[in-house]
């Protein structure tokens, strides 16, 4: 009975994630909620006169959003720099 658990357990998984689909609702939903809750932010630390703050933590932002558009330039156009790279 323990051999047919285990032939149980490492069965192939029977459908596939939909990567593409995951990063896209993740752009369209998750991002531009963020984003906005970074600007209430922002404008809630500017209206209180703490101007070097908003700058530190907006310049923080800008680089934080531009690892993330090289990490998707790189999930987008990956396979082809590899085979660039082996071929």
């Amino acid at each position: 009975m323990i051999a047919t658990e285990f032939l149980i357990l490492a069965a192939e998984p029977a459908g596939k994630i939909n990567t593409e689909g995951i990063v896209t609702f993740f752009a369209s939903n998750i991002a531009p909620i963020l984003l906005a809750v970074l600007g209430v932010i922002f404008i809630g630390r500017a209206s209180k006169g703490e101007i070097s703050k908003v700058l530190t933590s907006s310049a923080i932002a800008i680089v934080g959003l531009a690892f993330i558009a090289g990490a998707a330039t790189l999930f987008f156009v990956g396979e082809s720099i590899i085979d660039l790279i082996f071929s």
